[in-house]
């Protein structure tokens, strides 16, 4: 059960730095749930211009349109008539944070990962920040949070948070579950992720790594990955023992993990589904979900899990190598748990007050 809402005489003020896909899915996933009522979003950051950030708000071509009423004003966006003051600044500094009265900063620009790049908006009046992306290393931020697996750990002294990874979120808690109930020797994952901003529709000179040089929308496309870093930031206990790498696949959201994992007991495919399909509808059902339908990845558009199973695509090779498949939306699933660590983390700062 979650944690009853303390009582506060106005809701939680947020603003959010860097308002493309996940800020706005952010936004968007506190307007379609009950956080609404603990939270507000009074500030946006964001380079674009205030016409492209209000049609981009209404219309989206993954998640449909805008369930509410988005109006224009001068430097602000209006969400069914509550104001948002908008600015467009590209530094940290260039935004004077105090002035909003914010109790926390959502960073969706993904530009920043080092601490000292991060205490910058500290500096500029931010109380606290919440990364939409993993710190360059553990030690850059004062937590890396995963919900459902370290939530407790957060408490009302941390300034700077993470919220992990899309594919962080994904596996950690399906990992988690298998090492504690029958334990993991080796695991091997691949991502097969949707295409992301780094690639072109075309080829051109995008980016540093070849690869991502090419069209995004005509080839499979290997890249680089720090998904095993992550997993073992999460799960310590699992150093050394977790592989990856990572694919993108020409579909706009909805991404895969293809998990192999050698088993410390011996498994059938059977009780791997149980375990998984068990745990799904018991202690971990607002973040893992268990199907056993013939899938598509667009089933999966806008589903709020952290990640779905498909127990169809269970297999095993003997008795100790498992292999499986798991569907997450890597935006709206992610945006999700983002919300859960501001619910969590926040429950902090009210205490104290």
């Amino acid at each position: 059960m979650p944690a009853p809402t303390p009582a506060t005489s106005s809701p939680l003020r947020l603003a959010i730095n860097g308002y493309g896909r996940i800020g706005r899915c952010f936004l968007r996933a506190l307007h379609e749930s009950d956080a609404r009522r603990r939270f507000e979003v009074v500030a946006i950051n964001e380079p674009a211009n205030l016409d492209s950030i209000a049609y981009l708000t209404r219309y989206d071509s993954t998640h449909g349109r805008f369930p509410a009423e988005i109006g224009l004003g001068e430097r602000r966006l209006f969400i069914d008539g509550q104001p948002i003051t908008v600015s467009h600044a590209r530094t940290p500094e260039e935004v004077d944070w105090s002035e909003h009265g914010i109790d926390l900063l959502v960073e969706c620009s993904g530009v920043y990962g080092r601490r000292d790049e991060l205490t910058r908006f500290l500096a500029a009046g931010c109380p606290r920040l919440l990364l939409s992306h993993p710190g360059h290393s553990g030690e850059d931020v004062d937590a890396t949070i995963v919900a459902g697996i370290n939530q407790n750990e957060l408490n009302g002294e941390q300034r700077l948070v993470s919220a992990a990874s899309c594919t962080t979120n994904a596996i950690v808690p399906v990992l988690d579950l298998l090492d504690r109930e029958i334990g993991i020797e080796q695991t091997l994952l691949t991502t097969l992720h949707s295409v992301m901003n780094d690639q072109p529709l075309i080829d051109g000179y995008h980016h540093d790594d070849l690869r991502r040089t090419r069209s995004a929308m005509q080839s499979i496309i290997p890249v680089s990955t720090g998904l095993a870093r992550g997993v073992e930031r999460l799960l310590p206990q699992l150093a050394g023992r977790v592989h990856a790498k990572a694919i993108r696949v020409p579909t706009l959201n909805v991404s895969a993990i293809d998990l192999t994992v050698h088993t410390r007991q011996a498994v059938s495919a059977k009780t791997i589904n149980r375990l998984l399909a068990d745990a799904a509808a018991g202690p971990l059902s607002r973040r893992l979900a268990w199907s056993d339908q013939a899938h598509a990845s667009i089933d999966f558009n806008h589903d709020p899990h952290s990640a779905i199973v498909d127990g169809s695509q269970t297999r095993t090779a003997g008795s100790h190598l498992v292999n499986l498949f798991v569907w997450f939306d890597n935006e709206w699933g992610f945006a999700n748990r983002m919300l859960e660590v501001a619910d969590h983390w926040s429950r902090h700062w009210t205490d104290q007050q």
